[in-house]
Parts: C-alpha cells; structure tokens; sequence
C-alpha cells in the first residue's frame, strides 16, 4: 500500500551531514517509516587548501559549493525514522544505517532525485 504525498511530512532542516549546518540546500521528507535527506551546496566557514575565504568570496564567483562526497555536490540519503528530535523541531532522528543513497552535481538533480526516492519509498510495505 502506497503512503500518499498527502501524508508525508516536509521540514526545513537537513537531515543528515554533520556539516549539515553549512550546506543552502535540503529538503528533508518523512514518508511513513522513513527520512529521506537531501543535502548540497555545501559552503564550510572557510575554504580547504590553505587559504581562508570569506562565503561573500565564494558567492560572488558563483561558487557551487564543496563536494561532499565523491564527486558529488549534493546526496540523497533515506534512514529508518526514529524518535522526534530532542530540540522540538519535531524532525524525526536518523534511526539505523542509510538504506539507499544517491549523488547528483546540480540543484535540479538533486530535487527530483529526492523525490524519487520519497516516491520509491512510499510503495514500501514496512521499515527494513
């Protein structure tokens, strides 16, 4: 039985990634059971290499932000629900291992990538 986008619930804050702080891009979805978690556009508080720049630097070369895995800018990753967050923000935390996990190196990709997997997701019967 499908879980309807009806029922699925949307919040503001990333839903995985430590650096989770620091990316402009997430989308975070409960589809029943599961967190579906996209990140990307990932601008840490200074660049790598050596040489500190400020994020009025970056943006203003139109910078896309660090990778934040191989080759990629942005990631997808979908987690058994847990509990709701301690903090009230009524996120649910991450709940075990990442059960699918996908890349992408546009914006574009990265929202109908996540959605797919939301979609993916709701046709599931139970939590693995």
């Amino acid at each position: 039985m499908s879980i309807p986008r009806s029922e699925w619930e949307f919040y503001g804050n990333a839903g995985h990634f430590i650096c989770g702080q620091w990316c402009r891009f997430h989308i975070a979805t409960k589809v029943g059971p599961w967190l579906v978690s996209t990140v990307g556009e990932y601008v840490p508080p200074f660049a790598s290499g050596g040489s500190e720049r400020t994020e009025r630097e970056w943006l203003s070369k139109n910078f896309p932000g660090e990778d934040i895995g191989y080759n990629r800018k942005y990631e997808t990753m979908v987690f058994p629900a847990g509990n709701p967050c301690p903090c009230g923000c009524g996120m649910p935390m991450i709940d075990g291992d990442e059960l699918a996990t996908n890349g992408y190196n546009t914006a574009a990709e990265a929202t109908a990538g996540h959605f797919e997997l939301c979609n993916e997701f709701s046709e599931k019967e139970n939590a693995e």
